[in-house]
């Protein structure tokens, strides 16, 4: 189970067992804080009791120290690491107490000798994974089901409703995994294993600790009045974030779009640097989604030691094929290659990269926060039949005829009024129009059509939460839902996932200040008028990043951080593209979205429809199969052991 996930922890592994019992667990280190053996897990606390396996960083483990040294002078400290301090903390306040107050990314497990319990506990943001099941009659988790795939009595069942959810969204939501046998422990959450003398164990409930909902919910009823006062005081939240995600005893950097978010991040982190940051980006030849140019300006003006590295079609083969091992379930976020890409690019360098990530969810940068608020706003005083003419209107032209349109409109109009506007998006658009209400509309833009959305049902999680009418707060503005549900499901099950595989599949930690309870409170007391303007989002955090680079750099449409996927199946990648689908078509059987994938290669081919992202689902899906297959191993039957772990 351990080498399965040497990726993750290259720099030396560890195990500890206790066989009266039938526990062992395993551990795979990337060594960042105490390089020392004072750092080794599995870890056992001073008093004995307590053994624990923990993946990821705990922040604030320098204060909680002084903390503890001042309630017990004298305390004997075996090294500095945050693990050891977050063992003490546990021995003092119980877990529950030191759960609330710790700050971090982080799955563990924490073996509780003394009440033969185990415990698996899991960030507030979902940050770090932890995958957890019955296999083989013994309770097993690990930071990915590759593992879990090494255990005696594995059986690899495919789960047909996670399977539907990955046609629908490219990912598989949470608490679902692909396999049956198999669940994700939710965010902010613990689970407990209680062992008992006859050696059976009993499964607790999934109890959550700390609530996004909750936490939003109480910051609304603090609202900032004043717009200087409301920056200063995110200004100096972010500043304490950054600053404590520059802990560390190895090389350290950043990624760097050019974007509001990562611009803020590099210049809070260059306030505390005593050299140039170590930045990193990426480019493609595609203009419409190319950022290389804006982040190697950006990175000029703060005087960053900046690299940037040129993904080419021959490139995303290669790391197509590869990049579905490293996710270990199915996955068809496009932006994974170059992510994957500028990990790799920044892990010759450095071993630690700060992100942007989470900008965007907790301070309203998605384009369908505030577009789709005001659209909303203006559609539903219009006659429902009125909406419907409309959107099948917008719907008579194809997205590529649109797209024409728009190319023909740039050379009146000039790339700055046309950038970020294409046919996918008007057709999107004509969804908005066409909705029903707002939870309707948020899905279908969730979801890769309007038709995917409406085939959702009970066992799919993210269409239960977000056609649950408790999940649209009443006195709620609807970007203030969407920015919501953005962070309990998309947030969590695709981009954090994407950059935890992407990062650790290359043996590199990335952390992400924006992802931090403190952040995220005075984030959830900003009015929309301070989130909003009638063109843009993240209207205050564009403010802060205004006072260390030009306007001009930053103020231009949203674009996505990915690759030319649309042109390149129809060129450079077309052969790979149509091996695949053609070779594999005859034999698949669990993935029933796959006729439908054939129909739209067509279509795609013949320059009808951008059917991109569909084909990207079907094509992710059956590298990971192939990746599966080339893993799996039929097993002998299971041994005695009850609870097996590995992180």
């Amino acid at each position: 189970m351990a080498r399965r996930l040497v990726r993750r922890g290259p720099d030396g592994e560890g195990y500890w067992f206790e066989p009266r019992r039938g526990v062992a667990l395993g551990h795979r280190r990337l060594a960042i804080l105490d390089l020392s053996s004072n750092g080794h897990q599995p870890m056992v606390s001073v008093s004995g009791r307590y053994v624990i396996v923990f993946n990821g960083e705990i922040y604030n483990f320098r204060e909680l120290k002084v903390e503890i040294d001042a309630a017990q002078p004298g305390f004997q400290w075996r090294g500095h690491s945050d693990t050891e301090v977050l063992l003490a903390a546990i021995e003092r306040w119980g877990l529950a107490r030191t759960l609330r107050r710790i700050r971090g990314m982080f799955a563990f497990a924490l073996w509780d000798r003394r009440d033969s319990l185990l415990t698996l506990a899991r960030d507030r943001f979902g940050e770090k994974p932890l995958y957890y099941g019955t296999v083989g009659g013994a309770f097993a988790f690990a930071s990915q089901a590759c593992a879990l795939a090494a255990l005696p009595g594995w059986t690899g069942e495919i789960e047909p409703a996670a399977t539907a959810a990955y046609a629908r969204y490219n990912y598989v939501p949470g608490p679902l995994s692909i396999y049956r046998q198999v669940l994700k422990l939710p965010p902010a959450s613990t689970l407990t294993v209680r062992l008992s003398n006859s050696g059976d164990y009993s499964l607790g409930r999934v109890e959550p600790y700390w609530s996004a909902v909750d936490a939003a919910g109480a910051a609304r009823e603090r609202p900032f009045e004043d717009a200087g006062d409301a920056r200063r005081t995110v200004e100096a939240a972010l500043s304490e974030s950054v600053r404590e995600r520059l802990e560390s005893d190895v090389p350290l950097g950043a990624f760097l779009s050019g974007g509001v978010d990562s611009t803020v991040v590099v210049a809070l982190m260059q306030r505390y640097a005593r050299g140039p940051v170590h930045t990193y980006t990426i480019a493609v030849d595609d203009a419409r989604i190319n950022e290389a140019p804006f982040a190697a300006a950006v990175a000029r003006h703060l005087g960053t030691r900046h690299t940037e590295h040129h993904v080419s079609p021959a490139e995303t083969i290669d790391v197509a094929q590869d990049v579905a091992h490293y996710f270990d379930e199915p996955f068809a976020d496009s932006s994974q290659i170059p992510t994957f890409l500028i990990a790799r690019a920044a892990r010759r360098e450095v071993t630690v990269a700060l992100t942007g990530d989470g900008g965007d969810e907790i301070f309203g940068g998605y384009n369908r926060y505030f577009v789709g608020q005001a659209t909303w706003r203006r559609a539903r005083r219009l006659p429902r039949a009125l909406r419907a003419v409309a959107a099948a209107g917008l719907r008579a032209l194809s997205p590529a005829t649109w797209d024409a349109l728009i190319r023909g409109a740039t050379g009146i109009l000039g790339t700055r009024r046309t950038l970020g506007i294409s046919g996918d998006r008007i057709h999107k658009l004509a969804l908005v129009l066409d909705a029903q209400g707002p939870q309707a509309m948020y899905g279908a833009l969730l979801a890769n059509s309007a038709a995917d959305w409406a085939s959702g049902d009970a066992s799919d999680p993210v269409h239960e939460l977000v056609s649950d009418p408790a999940s649209w707060r009443e006195g709620w503005s609807v970007a203030e839902c969407m920015m919501l549900m953005d962070t309990l499901a998309v947030l969590p099950d695709d981009f954090l996932v994407k950059v935890d595989r992407a990062a650790m599949g290359v043996s590199l930690e990335t952390r992400t200040p924006f992802l931090d309870a403190a952040v995220f409170d005075v984030a959830w007391r900003l009015p929309d008028s301070m989130r909003f303007t009638a063109t843009q989002g993240k209207r205050l955090l564009r403010e802060i990043a205004y006072q260390y680079v030009p306007q001009n750099l930053l103020d231009r449409p949203k674009q996505g951080f990915g690759v030319p996927l649309d042109a390149w199946l129809r060129g450079p990648l077309h052969e790979w593209a149509r091996e695949r689908l053609e070779s594999q078509a005859a034999d698949e059987r669990d993935y029933p979205a796959l006729p439908a994938a054939l129909e739209a290669w067509r279509e795609h081919q013949h320059g009808r429809r951008n059917h991109q992202d569909r084909l990207w689902n079907a094509l992710m899906f059956l590298e990971w199969r192939r990746a599966q297959a080339a893993r799996f191993v039929d097993r002998s039957p299971a041994p005695e052991t009850r609870l097996v772990a590995c992180a």
